[in-house]
């Protein structure tokens, strides 16, 4: 049986650690909440174009779990107010933008 060896790396495939944790994400909607409340403050941080800090060499989310602790932790500092679902919208948009996390 060839299959058996295979099935270790199966079962943890479809666990959801490896699942992407924006699938609900709207990316329209994410994409209108990050240019709503998300630009303005970063083109501050970057100097101009807010999406840069997105690209920029020593960004610090590098994994979907950051990018989720960092949407919560920037929704609390602006009082932005946004609910759960409305953050998981701007994970969507910024995954499916910038990350590309699977």
């Amino acid at each position: 049986m060839r299959i058996l060896p295979l099935l270790p790396v199966l079962l943890l495939a479809a666990t959801p650690a490896f699942a992407n944790p924006f699938a609900k994400g709207d990316v329209k909607i994410g994409k209108v909440l990050h240019d709503k409340s998300c630009v303005s403050c970063h083109a501050s941080m970057t100097g101009g174009n807010g999406s840069a800090i997105y690209s920029r060499l020593e960004r610090k989310v590098n994994n979907p779990q950051q990018l989720k602790d960092r949407i919560r932790a920037c929704n609390t500092n602006v009082g932005a107010n946004w609910l759960p679902d409305e953050e998981n919208h701007a994970g969507a948009y910024l995954n499916n933008a910038f990350y590309h996390f699977k």
